[in-house]
């Protein structure tokens, strides 16, 4: 149902900063889970972060104090903003949209951590 759009991947060096944005196609403000996720090459898709309609937000351990999820319902964008990068952080990162039913996803973007 719901189309998401994501931007902000690049290149960057280790220590560096990325924001990260997906652009949803309706409101935000009623979804029971939005997040985002990463895969490295290789590996599973893995949680990244996610808030749930209520405001809770959950972090992986790998990225608490690091990066920060932010929902802005004015304009239906999910960010993800990455300090502190370290190359394990690598990978193609997808935004989502989640009800009890199913989720939607993004096409993804890659996001490069550089020695």
């Amino acid at each position: 149902q719901v189309q998401l759009v994501e931007s902000g991947g690049g290149l960057v060096q280790p220590g560096g900063s990325l924001r990260l944005s997906c652009v949803a196609s309706k409101s935000i403000y009623n979804v029971r889970v939005m997040s985002w996720h990463r895969q490295a090459p290789g590996n599973e898709r893995e949680l990244v972060a996610k808030i749930t309609r209520g405001g809770s937000i959950t972090y992986a351990d790998s990225v608490k104090g690091r990066f920060t999820i932010i929902k802005d319902i004015y304009e239906n964008t999910l960010y993800l903003q990455m300090n502190s990068l370290k190359p394990e952080d690598t990978g193609v990162y997808y935004c989502g949209s989640s009800s009890l039913s199913t989720r939607f996803w993004g096409q993804g973007t890659q996001v490069t951590v550089s020695d």
